[in-house]
């Protein structure tokens, strides 16, 4: 392989990731958008989004309990104290992240998957420190 192969194919990957960069930060930017227009955004969340780092418990539609941690970069999933057991995490701009945004405890919160329309109930918020 030629040093003028090399330098191409490190363009090649360059560009790649500075146009996966661009695609994730446009999808962001209508997430966020997406948000204020159907109202879930709040005083807390000036974005339309969960803060990062925020947990919340949810009855699920089958009457089970989960509580989650709210993450805005799915390359950043936090670790749970057990070794080797990763947080259950809810992204931020997810299509549940985005209709729980703006909610309150005992609000039923509907949101759309690729299974169809889905309901959970939410039952604590907890925010997380403020820095």
């Amino acid at each position: 392989m030629s040093d003028e192969d090399t330098v191409g194919n490190s363009g090649d990957a360059a560009d790649e990731i500075q146009q996966a960069e661009d695609v994730a930060f446009v999808d962001e930017q209508i997430a966020k958008l997406e948000g204020l227009l159907h109202g879930s955004g709040s005083a807390n969340t000036p974005t339309g989004l969960l803060p990062d780092g925020a947990q919340v418990t949810l009855r699920l539609a089958d009457g089970g309990v989960t509580t989650m941690r709210v993450i805005s970069d799915v390359a950043e999933i936090p670790e749970s104290p057990e070794a080797g057991q990763e947080d259950e995490t809810l992204s931020a701009d997810s299509p549940l992240g985005l209709a729980l945004a703006g909610h309150q405890p005992g609000d039923t919160v509907s949101y759309e998957t690729p299974q169809g329309p889905q309901r959970v109930q939410l039952l604590s918020v907890k925010l997380p420190p403020q820095q």
